[in-house]
This record gives C-alpha cells, structure tokens and sequence, in this order.
C-alpha cells in the first residue's frame, strides 16, 4: 500500500516530465539500492552517472556530515574554503587553470557559450557562433538546448536561440564548411551519451584541435557524463592526447550532490569580468566539501585504474550478450563504466525488464541500453549484472 500511495501523489502532484519506472526508491549502499518493498536492485544506472562512488560512500557522507556543522551556505560575495581548495584541486587533476561553478551541466554549458562569446567581445571582435553537432546533447536551457543536435529535444519550444550550427560527428569536413569569421567555438561531447553512446575518432578530434587552433577560435569539450575516472581517465579527452579550451563537468563532479563546472584556460578565463556571470548556489561549501572526498577517493584508492579494468570485463560480456542475441542487438560502444548495447528496436521494455529482475540500466537515443555503474564495480558485481539482463532478455524475446 505504501508503495502504491506514494507513486499515485507523484503522478498526482509531480509535473509529467520522465517515464518514471513503478518503483519507489528508499536508500542505496554501493551499488545497491532498495525499494519500498525491500527489493534488492542491482544499480548500474548510477543516476545517469551521478553517483560515481555508489550510494552512502563512507569518505564522502562524512565530508558532508561534518561541512553542515560549520557552514550551510554562504553567498559567493565571500571566499569559502571548500569552495577554493576544491578549484585548485580540479586544476591539479585537469588543463585547467580557473574554475566557474555552478549546479548542473546545462548551467555549465551555459557558462561557456557566454564566456566564449564575451571573449571575442571584449576584443572587439563579431564573433558568436557556436559549431555543435548532430545528435548532441547538452542540456535543457535555452542555450544548451540550443546546441543540442536532436530535434526531439526541441519540439515546441522554439524559437531557439541563434547562433548555432551542427556538423556531422567524427566529419572534420563537415566542420570545415561550416566555420565563418563570425565562428568563436566548437562544442563537442568526447562521447555522445544521450544520442547513443559515441566515441569521438582519434584522428577526428585531433584535427579538430589543430583547427581550431589554426583558426583562433575556442575548442569547447562536453564532460559532464565522461569526467571523475568513468572513462577508465580522470577525464575522457586524456585518451585523446589532446587539451581543450574550456571543458563542462557535472554528473559525478558532486559525490551524488548538485554540482557543476566551467573548466578554463587563463587565456579563456579572461572573458569574463565581476558582474559578467553568477550562479548563487554555485560553489556551496557542503557540495565543494563532497566533491573534494570524492575526488580524492578516486585517486588515492585507484578507482580509475579499476574502471579501466571493470569496463573491459563488462564490455566483453556485453560482446558475448550481443553475439549470442544477433537479430535483438547491433553493436558494442564506449570507454570505461560508459558503455552502450544498441538494439534493433526500442530499449524502453528490456529496461523495464531488467527492473523487474533486479538490474537498474537505462537508455540512450530511444534504441541503446546504458550501463553506467560506479566506479566501486567489480568482476562479481558484473557477472551478476550480466546474469539478470540475459534473464531479462529471454522474458524480451518472448514478444518477438
């Protein structure tokens, strides 16, 4: 009954936006969670990569526990020590040299289409343009949504903000044809997650940086799923021998909290003045303390060593999975814990099947399953996985 009551006051007060699974979450520990029935899932969702460390990690409860004590939230008029100690550290780990903070990836990509913008401002130059691409996703504010490369995404909501325009991924020539004197930068998602798990090419986003360096314009990287070791990488453009402009994060940047980044070159940071952009909660020291245990964590206990070697594990499974099912899935992508299982129709049932069995995965691009479990998974963990989704895909085929 309990169960049921709180799933009819959500669809009665909550407004209708997600397709929400009919099941009720009550606490999680590792990689695991539990419903109001005490069902026992198998979370290799994460929250759409949020929870990096799985649920309650023990480092980062006790980060927050004892930053609530000293301080809840202080404007961003003053200096707070997690605040600053978490940008220097981003900076150590990453490019970067200044940090912008914020709450979500939307925000952060907002960040740096103004910044990039005001930049070639401030210099006297015409130049606002922003070079995103097809079956992108960045975010849904009006700018993020924007450059968002999805059409499904933007339906009745225009008119969309100007400026934008979308070349084909992995096509350094459809790039090319598309850059103006009014051109300031090149947004680009290392993987595109939501349109379906696609890595960039090497050799593409290698010459992409030379462009965009030929051209004086800024290379923009899209981390917000990719960042804090999923990728097997503290971050996803380290595969690529390559350093951008300005980078977003968000996801797992907050140890399970509300958090966003504006990574930045000095030569970029040099954009924005005081007054040019805020965001009011941005930077809270609770937050900043969270992120700070996570990252540290990440680190010193090797969990990005450990991604590298799970995610091989799981892809290969997932391999066997897609080889022994051939007219149900197509083809295996990803790096790390960041990994997709494309289908030949749609993923939403098998999702909800997998559910049923105990496996929480999600989808991207309507037709590919998503596995993003922390970076705590291990062999065990995902032989498991792997059990219930073939359980779950047998119950699929059965409506075939």
């Amino acid at each position: 009954m309990e169960t049921f009551r709180i799933i009819q006051n959500g669809d009665d007060y909550l407004l209708p936006v997600y397709n929400r699974q009919k099941v009720v979450l009550m606490r999680g520990e590792g990689n695991h969670v539990y419903d109001s029935e005490r069902m026992d899932y198998l979370d290799f969702f994460s929250g759409i990569a949020v929870n990096g460390l799985g649920q309650a990690y023990p480092d980062v409860v006790n980060a927050i526990i004892e930053e609530t004590k000293k301080l809840g939230h202080v404007s961003n008029y003053y200096y707070n020590e997690p605040n600053v100690k978490l940008a220097k550290l981003l900076c150590e780990i990453s490019f970067a040299q200044k940090v912008f903070f914020c709450n979500s990836g939307a925000e952060a990509v907002e960040a740096a289409i103004k910044l990039a913008r005001k930049c070639f401002r401030r210099q006297g130059q015409e130049k606002f343009e922003i070079i995103s691409f097809h079956r992108s996703f960045h975010g849904r504010t009006y700018g993020a949504l924007s450059a968002t490369g999805q059409v499904k995404y933007q339906e009745g909501l225009g008119p969309l903000l100007p400026g934008f325009n979308f070349a084909t991924f992995n096509n350094i020539e459809s790039v090319k044809k598309l850059i103006t004197d009014k051109t300031a930068a090149i947004l680009i998602e290392t993987i595109q997650c939501e349109g379906g798990i696609h890595p960039a090419d090497p050799k593409f986003l290698a010459e992409l940086r030379d462009l965009t360096k030929e051209k004086g314009i800024f290379l923009i990287l899209d981390e917000v799923q990719t960042g804090m070791g999923r990728t097997g990488k503290m971050w996803a453009y380290e595969h690529y021998g390559i350093e951008p402009d300005m980078m977003t994060s968000a996801k797992a940047l907050g140890g399970g909290l509300p958090m966003g980044a504006l990574l930045v070159t000095n030569q970029a940071a040099q954009g924005f003045k005081p007054g040019d952009h805020a965001s009011t909660f941005g930077g809270n020291p609770i937050v900043s303390a969270a992120s700070i245990a996570m990252i540290e964590a990440i680190i010193m206990k090797n969990f990005i060593a450990q991604a590298a070697k799970e995610g091989e594990y799981l892809k290969m499974g997932l391999m066997d999975i897609q080889t022994a099912n051939p007219k149900l899935f197509t083809e295996v992508r990803g790096k790390g814990l960041l990994l997709g299982l494309e289908m030949t129709r749609k993923a939403a049932s098998l999702v909800s099947l997998c559910a049923k069995q105990g496996l929480l995965i999600g989808s991207a691009n309507e037709n590919v399953l998503r596995f993003t479990p922390p970076l705590i998974t291990t062999h065990a963990d995902i032989d498991k996985a792997l059990e219930l989704l073939r359980k779950a895909i047998a119950e699929e085929l059965k409506t075939v």
